[in-house]
């Protein structure tokens, strides 16, 4: 018997588990907007959205969003061996797999992504400030990350599109 996984199942989970752990397509679409609104004059939030739900298309992103998502809530019930715990509920700074995970997420639009990535990561504007967050009970070690990839590649996206429109 061949396996076969339904891809519009893959998909559909990636948006619920993204909602379910607080984050809106609009939260990714306004990082996009701010990392882009500097160099595409006329650039509107639902041509970032747009761009973010092409990402998201992407079987790649969807597993690693399925992926990180899921390492978070095992930290999150302790279920992950020490000191890989405490790891990942702390966010240690010298332990970068969330941010390898990220970026195999930014690869895919090229090394634009990458600046990009760096900026939002480093500064945490909008959803990745709250995701950040470590007062609210939740681990979002893995997602924080993955949401500032999502949104660095829409915008290295929108970059290419704009530079091949010129």
């Amino acid at each position: 018997m061949e396996y076969s996984l339904d891809s519009k199942q893959v998909a559909e989970a990636t948006y619920e588990w993204l909602e379910k752990r607080g984050v809106r397509i609009e939260d990714i679409a306004e990082l996009v907007m701010f990392l882009q609104r500097d160099y595409v004059p006329g650039l509107t939030p639902e041509e970032c959205k747009r761009n973010v739900e092409k990402v998201l298309e992407k079987r790649e992103v969807q597993n690693a969003i399925l992926t990180g998502i899921q390492l978070d809530i095992l930290a999150e019930k302790g279920e992950m061996f020490a000191p890989l715990l405490d790891l990942v509920k702390h966010d240690e700074g010298l332990y970068g797999v969330d941010e390898v995970l990220a970026l195999s997420i930014v690869n895919i639009y090229g090394s634009i992504g990458f600046t990009n990535y760096g900026y939002v990561d480093k500064l945490k504007p909008g959803i990745l400030r709250k995701l950040n967050d470590k007062n609210d009970g939740q681990i979002h070690t893995f997602l924080d990350d993955i949401v500032g990839a999502i949104a660095a590649a829409a915008s290295s996206r929108i970059a290419h599109l704009h530079q091949d429109s010129k």
